[in-house]
């Protein structure tokens, strides 16, 4: 027996991108036939729900002598459902599986008041109110219950408040090289570190603020060249897309970064999919057959809920010529940084002049007067 709400969120590819689908368990959701209690020694009991054209979810259960649990979830669903994978580029039918944390004592039901989250490659199945059994010694579920480790502990007395932590400082991402190649060879080379800074609602409707980094070793990196925009495409498993476009302004020949667009998912938001673009920014510019280059950290704006951080960044768009950055053009943060050394070596350079005056003055002072004869 069982009782739960069930959340899906499903990763699927379209002919312009990946795409998120969200959507619930319907309640018109049914039991299969081939769901069974299972034979002993032979098969374990599973449960079997099917809903919509041809999708299903599947429970398969095993025990030992004290304990039950969900030994296995698995999930069926067919891309050829227009109506949930809008614009889908395949229409075949997709399997995951995975195991789970869903356990409970013999003779006792599995509760699970709290959000549940189950992974299953590109899909992610999020269980709400659960109330399950299997291996029923009756015809209903038993009144004594295990409950699950989201929800508890459950004190008795109710504990002080937290004193709030800060959050922990992110680390420094890894800096990488970039390249996007056309049929006129390079068109873009990028040296760089990435972070995310992306503002969100949760499911229980606090404010968060999370920084993703990105880690070149766990990301794909394409892109595409013309003569007036030059795009570097960046994916993983948790970044569906993030694209920085670089234009060229005719009247100035120089080249800026003007357009940063993301898509992502966020398992622990309201709202799953998080998208965000700016094609109006004008960042990262030189002159074009130039390069950009900047040590200090950049922080880009794209929308009030989601900024970019670059670390050590080297640049250049257009007209790359033999895989290799041309001169270099330094950002102004760099150039105020070297500003402080210069004037305190200058202001040391006057006080050490100061003080040598002083002491050549001094001594001719010394001299002035009654002559020895």
């Amino acid at each position: 027996m069982a009782n739960f709400s069930a959340a899906f969120v499903i990763s699927y590819e379209t002919r312009s991108g990946p795409m998120n689908a969200t959507f619930d368990l319907p309640p018109d959701a049914a039991v299969l036939n081939s769901s069974s209690c299972g034979k002993e020694n032979v098969s374990a009991p599973s449960l079997m729900i099917a809903f919509g054209r041809g999708h299903s979810l599947t429970l398969n259960f095993t025990r030992n002598a004290t304990r039950y649990s969900v030994q296995l979830m698995g999930f069926i669903y067919n891309l050829s459902d227009a109506q949930i994978f809008p614009n889908a580029r395949s229409k075949d039918i997709k399997t995951v599986e995975s195991a789970t944390d869903i356990k409970a004592d013999i003779n006792k039901k599995y509760r699970c008041v709290s959000n549940n989250q189950i992974h299953m490659r590109n899909v992610t199945v999020t269980l709400h109110d659960a109330t399950i059994q299997a291996y029923l010694a009756g015809s209903s579920f038993s009144k004594e219950e295990t409950r699950c480790e989201q929800d508890g502990p459950f004190p008795t007395t109710a504990p002080p408040p937290p004193r709030p932590s800060p959050p922990p400082t992110p680390e420094t991402p890894s800096v990488h090289k970039y390249n996007v190649s056309g049929a006129n060879g390079t068109c873009l080379l990028a040296s760089m570190g990435l972070q995310l800074n992306v503002t969100y609602s949760k499911r229980d409707n606090t404010t968060a603020t999370s920084v993703f980094s990105i880690d070149p070793n766990k990301t794909s990196a394409g892109g595409s060249c013309s003569p007036q925009t030059v795009t570097l495409e960046l994916q993983s498993d948790s970044v569906h897309s993030l694209l920085f476009q670089f234009g060229m302004d005719p009247n100035t020949s120089q080249f800026f970064l003007g357009e940063i667009k993301l898509n992502m998912t966020l398992p622990d938001a309201r709202e799953p999919t998080f998208q965000a673009d700016n094609s109006s920014l004008r960042a990262l510019q030189a002159t074009v057959g130039s390069s950009y280059k900047c040590n200090a950290e950049q922080r880009v704006a794209v929308t009030e809920a989601f900024s970019v951080n670059i670390f050590k960044v080297w640049v250049q768009a257009f007209q790359v010529q033999g895989d290799k950055f041309g001169s270099v053009e330094e950002c102004q943060l760099d150039e105020n940084s070297m500003l402080i050394p210069i004037a305190v070596g200058g202001a040391l350079a006057g006080l050490v002049l100061l003080v040598l005056i002083a002491y050549l003055v001094g001594r001719k002072r010394s001299h002035a007067g009654y002559q020895t004869i």
